[in-house]
């Protein structure tokens, strides 16, 4: 899938297989964003009253520095229960593509004949509505996309329609239990968020920036422009750790999340917080977990190109590794995505609270207007944890700085912007209510659909990639609206 929209177009695939794996400290291209005041004016009254709204009216506005508890001394763990907390964010999909069949949370709508009436219409006549995808092989060269213009133009102003517009007829395609067994075994069983939005309607390098900085600070797509030579205002999620003597580590087959931002990168190569994934199935195995990790899936294990069923396999190795380790019962996996992919989703992002005063790096035109003021749309999310809360669905609004916001409250840490400073701590997912956790025993979740090992050698595909010329397939082209279908309410 391509991630360019205009901005030295290139895919990530290209972008890592140029050297960055090899020596992010020389990238060529990665530009400094040397802002003297990231927040700027946003610390006044105006921006104050601007976001309040958002928040309703039993809160107030909370500022980048400000701890969960400002009584207790930064570095004070407040969930002694959970030790270890684990991010295994894969890439490109979004909740419907994924899950809208799961049956829990707000999917898609299944009409009369048990197919979904979700929809979009036909730039070219007609209206395309949900499909199965064919098979687990989406699009190799030619498939949807997530990038900026092309992520603003799906939102259509609040209403969603414009996804085949964006990304071709391919984007309303979605997947089944039968298609990812894993994933549908363990999002039936732990607690899931069916309003869980990536951070910004954008591609990955923003979104991935916002997971780890509270911030995209400017970075509108995945190019050598989101390899930033300097840190934010406040730093990172690392940096905070860091200050207290709290453990980490960023786990990753070919490229680190961490390497977003170069110092990080640099100041670690030799500290053994960079470790490849083997080193997280061993020490996973022996119960030697840091207090926060990063999994990455870069670059063929991450879902975005070709057979997703490769990524499952990925992603259910590094589950189920957490399944059996002996600090399961002090462990927290989450599973989410970085963004939607391009793939449809019916829920409209709502509007977020900006996390500074930096704009995104745009020209409107040619550009789709927009700020980091809304959120992406919808990707699947699930927690994984001996003390998750059975057979419950999250409707509280969350995004990647509700991960952060979760760290920060565990070890009640100084807030990096304003988005995780005021974003939800989803500790609903938990039930610390019992000395006894509710998942004490691991459930036995399905095997995935690709028996080979993603890790042991060169990921097996177990289909072909078909043309976005397959797309839709017989059936889904209509030329109306499908019946019991209604036009989506603007976010």
């Amino acid at each position: 899938m391509s991630e360019g929209d205009g901005h030295e177009p290139m895919s990530r695939r290209q972008l890592l297989g140029n050297g960055l794996a090899l020596g992010l400290a020389g990238v060529a291209g990665a530009q400094a964003l040397n802002i003297p005041s990231a927040f700027g004016s946003t610390r006044g009254p105006t921006a104050r009253s601007s976001v309040r709204g958002l928040l309703g009216p039993s809160r107030s506005l909370r500022a980048p520095g400000s701890r969960p508890y400002p009584h207790l001394p930064a570095g004070t763990d407040t969930l002694p229960q959970i030790e270890h907390i684990i991010v295994l964010m894969m890439e490109n999909h979004s909740f419907d593509d994924h899950l809208g069949l799961l049956g829990r949370g707000d999917g898609l709508t299944l009409g009369t004949n048990g197919h979904p009436v979700n929809y979009n219409p036909d730039p070219n006549g007609g209206y395309i509505r949900s499909f199965r995808m064919p098979s687990t092989c989406q699009p190799e060269n030619d498939g949807p996309t997530q990038s900026w213009n092309a992520s603003h133009i799906s939102f259509d102003n609040g209403t969603n329609l414009g996804f085949v517009k964006a990304s071709g007829p391919v984007a309303m395609g979605h997947w089944i239990r039968a298609d990812l067994p894993f994933y549908y075994s363990m999002a039936r069983k732990f607690p899931i968020s069916d309003r869980y939005f990536s951070s910004v309607l954008a591609q990955t390098y923003p979104n991935r920036r916002f997971l780890i900085a509270g911030t995209a600070l400017g970075n509108v797509s995945t190019d050598s422009s989101g390899i930033s030579k300097t840190l934010p205002p406040n730093g990172t999620i690392f940096d905070q750790l860091d200050a207290q003597g709290i453990s980490w580590k960023n786990y990753f087959p070919d490229v680190p999340t961490c390497a977003l931002f170069l110092p990080v990168y640099q100041r670690n190569q030799t500290t053994g917080r960079l470790a490849h994934i083997n080193g997280f199935l061993q020490d996973a195995a022996n119960g030697t977990l840091p207090s926060f990790s990063i999994v990455d899936p870069f670059v063929v294990l991450s879902e975005e190109n070709g057979d997703i069923s490769v990524g499952e396999a990925y992603a259910a190795k590094i589950i189920n590794a957490v399944l059996e380790s002996p600090v399961w019962e002090k462990t927290a996996l989450i599973w989410t995505y970085d963004e939607h992919g391009g793939y449809y989703d019916h829920v409209p992002p709502p509007p977020a609270i900006k996390p500074d005063n930096v704009p995104p790096e745009i020209n409107v035109p040619p550009d789709q207007p927009g700020g980091y003021d809304r959120y992406g749309f919808r990707v699947p999310f699930c927690m994984v944890s001996a003390w998750s809360k059975a057979d419950y669905v999250s409707h509280q609004v969350c995004d990647h700085t509700s991960i952060l916001k979760l760290v920060e409250t565990k070890w009640n840490l100084p807030a990096l912007t304003y988005r995780d400073a005021n974003a939800h701590n989803m500790l609903d997912f938990f039930d610390f209510t019992t000395k006894t956790p509710p998942f004490i025993e691991p459930p036995r979740l399905a095997k995935p659909l690709n028996a080979n090992d993603p890790i042991a050698g060169t990921p097996t595909p177990i289909c072909v990639a078909a043309p976005n010329s397959a797309f839709p397939p017989r059936g889904s082209h209509l030329k109306k609206p499908p019946k019991g279908s209604h036009r989506p309410r603007r976010g």
